[in-house]
């Protein structure tokens, strides 16, 4: 090698080790993603395939339809959080083949997935971990109820792949502060041998899976609220479970005992006691308290807090000020829960329309409203 050759070399390495981009190959186009991400802005687009169905059309700031997953990664997106539940007969949706489709759109848009395994038929949060239909005759038979949560997960994850589709990263539960896969909703006392022995069997088909396909998938675990990460995590790897990447927290102020001024130390704490990566992988705020269509509204004006006025302003202040005193913490990630759920034509079984309406990231005309810019500001 001469000395024109080595400088070659040495200029390409050197602009390759400062890009952290990996270049693939699909249907014979060149494909560069982001190998290493410091910070996440995201969105949870469960809904959209739902909506969309419902008759909802999303524009962008110019007012123009566009796919709605292009306008979140147009804006700054670049993780994706998708739902999956068991077997939803309640619903058409959340299931495995309209996860397929919300992975493919959001693939298609240039953005990573967070895959999040409910283990249960219907939601799953930290009063009820109900265990699926399917699994209930076993319920009580540990080895073959560990069984199920692995092969369900490994089956899931290899499908993806032969198509694909496989994740970034993976919830092995949703906000489980309780234990998992109960028998109903009165929920048990907490059974750490239990718990850790099925939580791990969800994280071994991941790591398995990871190690077969040789893609590198991320393991997350979820708990609703700052503080609940606390003493969860703490029991958590007191009772052997270790083998996880990512700290995944729910934050919403109306359920949480600590504010945007005190939780900062909540996630340093949280980051530098178990050496994993922090993400608030939901959170909300309403950009007004008008509801317009017959589904009650969960954010009301018990979602307010001192400074931050139910206006779009005031969801833009409050999710950039989350972000800061996320990425102050050394967290890595914020990912808005349902930004895309507005009113419809449709019904949930409470009520005609959204829930939500009043605390997406689009206003009545469907457009963005301002809170849209903490994908790109504060990076």
């Amino acid at each position: 090698m001469n000395k024109n050759q080595l400088f070659l070399f040495t200029f390409l390495s050197f602009l390759l080790s400062c890009s952290n981009i990996k270049e693939a190959s699909k249907d014979d186009k060149l494909i560069i993603t982001q190998e290493n991400i410091e910070f996440y802005n995201g969105a949870d687009l469960s809904y959209v395939n739902e909506m969309e169905n419902c008759g909802v059309v999303y524009k962008n700031s110019n007012d123009e339809s566009k796919d709605v997953f292009k306008i979140f990664a147009d804006a700054g997106s670049n993780l994706t959080r998708v739902r999956l539940w068991h077997n939803p007969t309640w619903t058409n949706y959340s299931d495995y083949k309209d996860v397929e489709k919300t992975i493919s759109r959001a693939k298609n848009s240039g953005t990573r997935i967070l895959l999040d395994f409910h283990y249960s038929d219907d939601w799953a949060d930290p009063q009820k971990q109900i265990i699926p239909k399917a699994w209930l005759p076993v319920i009580d038979n540990l080895e073959v109820l560990g069984d199920s949560i692995y092969n369900y997960t490994y089956k899931t994850l290899k499908t993806l792949n032969t198509k694909n589709l496989l994740p970034e990263m993976v919830q092995v539960g949703n906000e489980t502060n309780i234990m998992i896969l109960q028998k109903d909703e009165k929920g048990e006392p907490m059974n750490w041998s239990r718990n850790a022995y099925l939580l791990n069997k969800g994280i071994k088909a991941v790591r398995d899976v990871s190690k077969e396909v040789n893609k590198k998938i991320e393991i997350m675990l979820h708990i609703a609220q700052p503080e609940n990460g606390i003493w969860w995590f703490k029991q958590a790897t007191e009772n052997g479970i270790t083998d996880f990447d990512w700290i995944g927290l729910s934050y919403y102020p109306k359920w949480s005992k600590y504010n945007l001024q005190n939780v900062t130390p909540v996630f340093k704490e949280l980051i530098s006691t178990y050496k994993k990566k922090l993400m608030v992988v939901e959170t909300a705020y309403p950009f007004t308290l008008k509801n317009i269509d017959a589904a009650n509204n969960i954010m009301g004006t018990d979602a307010l807090i001192p400074g931050y006025e139910a206006t779009q302003e005031g969801q833009e202040k409050y999710l950039l000020d989350l972000k800061k005193t996320i990425k102050d913490a050394g967290g890595s990630g914020l990912i808005y829960w349902e930004p895309a759920w507005v009113s419809n034509n449709c019904s949930t079984r409470w009520g005609k329309g959204s829930h939500w309406d009043n605390a997406t990231l689009f206003d009545a005309n469907n457009k963005p409203t301002l809170g849209f810019s903490f994908l790109s500001k504060g990076n």
